[in-house]
C-alpha cells in the first residue's frame, strides 16, 4: 500500500490484479487453449459456421479484397479467391480438413510407434535390435520427401495421406516409448507381476502402457501441428488432398503466383497454421511440466 501527497493511503490493486492476471497466463496456457478450442468448435460446426458453401463460384465477384479495403465488401469478410468462392469459408471448410487429417494420422502413427516401442524396449534383443534399426531407418529419411514419394506412387487422396502419415511418423513416437518401457520394466511392481505369473502381454498391456501415457499425450501435443505442417506441405505440392477439397496448404498454394495482388489468398491460410501450429507447441510444453512431478514443482 503506497501513501498520496497528503498522507492518505493508496490502494494498488488495480496493478497487483494486472500482474496476477499477468502471472496466470504465464503460468496456464490460456490463448494457446483458446485458439485450440477455437479451431476444434470451427472443424465441428463448418457447416453452420460458413457463410458460404466453399465450393460455390461466383466468376462476376473473383478477387473481391477484404471487406476494409477499396472495392472489398461485407458480403465476402476476407475476400474471394480466383474462381469467385469466399476465402472465409474454405478457411473454416480447410480447418476441418486439417483436424481429421492431424487426428488420424496421430492415430494411426501414434499406436503403431506406442506399440512397436513398448515392445521393443520390454523384450530387448533380436526384436529391438530389429525394430531400432528400422526406427533410425526411418527418422534419417527426410520426412516431405518421402511423404511426397509414398503419395506420388499410392496417389493423392485423404485416405492415402493418412497411410502415409502412418509410414512417416511411427519412428518418433517407437524411440521415446522404448525409452520409457526401458526404465518402467525395471520397476518392482513389473517384477512382483512376473512372480505372480502375469504374461509379457498382460504386463506390457497392463502395468507398462499406463506409465507411458503421459508421455505418450505430451509427443501427440507436439506431432499433431507436425502433421498439420506436413499435411499442409504436401498440399501445397499438389500431392496432398486433391482439389476442390479446401486445404490451407492448398489455399497458399492457389495465391503464390498472386501475392502482390491478391494478398489474402495465401496470407489468412498461412496465419491459421502459424497460429494453430504455435499453439500447440505452447500447449505441449506446458502439458509436459504439467505432467512432470519435478518440472511442476520448479
Amino acid at each position: 500500500m503506497l501513501k498520496t501527497a497528503r498522507g492518505e493511503p493508496h490502494e494498488t490493486q488495480p496493478r497487483n490484479g494486472m500482474l496476477a492476471k499477468w502471472k496466470l497466463l504465464k503460468r496456464y496456457p490460456v490463448i494457446p487453449s483458446f485458439i485450440i478450442l477455437a479451431m476444434i468448435f470451427t472443424a465441428l460446426f463448418a457447416d453452420i459456421l460458413a457463410p458460404y458453401s466453399p465450393y460455390e463460384q461466383s466468376l462476376p465477384n473473383r478477387l473481391k479484397p477484404p471487406f476494409w479495403m477499396e472495392r472489398g465488401s461485407t458480403n465476402h469478410l476476407l475476400g474471394t479467391d480466383l474462381l469467385g468462392r469466399d476465402v472465409l469459408s474454405r478457411l473454416i471448410h480447410g480447418a476441418r480438413i486439417s483436424l481429421f487429417v492431424a487426428f488420424m494420422g496421430i492415430l494411426v502413427s501414434g499406436s503403431i510407434g506406442a506399440i512397436l516401442g513398448i515392445v521393443s524396449g520390454f523384450h530387448g534383443g533380436k526384436i529391438d535390435a530389429l525394430i531400432m534399426r528400422a526406427c533410425d531407418a526411418t527418422l534419417s529419411l527426410p520426412i516431405v520427401l518421402i511423404a511426397l514419394l509414398l503419395t506420388v506412387i499410392l496417389g493423392p487422396s485423404l485416405a492415402n495421406l493418412i497411410y502415409v502419415m502412418g509410414l512417416v511418423l511411427w519412428a518418433r513416437y517407437a524411440r521415446v516409448i522404448r525409452g520409457e518401457t526401458l526404465s518402467w520394466k525395471e520397476q518392482e511392481f513389473v517384477a512382483y507381476a512376473r512372480v505372480a505369473g502375469a504374461s509379457s502381454l498382460n504386463i506390457m498391456a497392463r502395468h507398462i502402457f499406463p506409465n507411458v501415457v503421459n508421455t505418450l499425450m505430451v509427443l501427440i501435443t507436439f506431432q499433431t501441428g507436425h502433421v498439420i505442417i506436413l499435411e499442409s506441405s504436401l498440399s501445397f505440392l499438389g500431392a496432398g488432398v486433391p482439389p476442390p477439397t479446401p486445404t490451407w496448404g492448398g489455399m497458399i498454394a492457389e495465391g503464390r503466383s498472386y501475392i502482390v495482388t491478391g494478398w489474402w489468398l495465401s496470407v489468412f491460410s498461412g496465419l491459421a497454421i502459424s497460429l494453430v501450429v504455435l499453439s500447440l507447441n505452447l500447449f505441449g510444453d506446458w502439458l509436459r511440466d504439467y505432467l512432470d512431478p519435478k518440472l511442476r514443482q520448479v
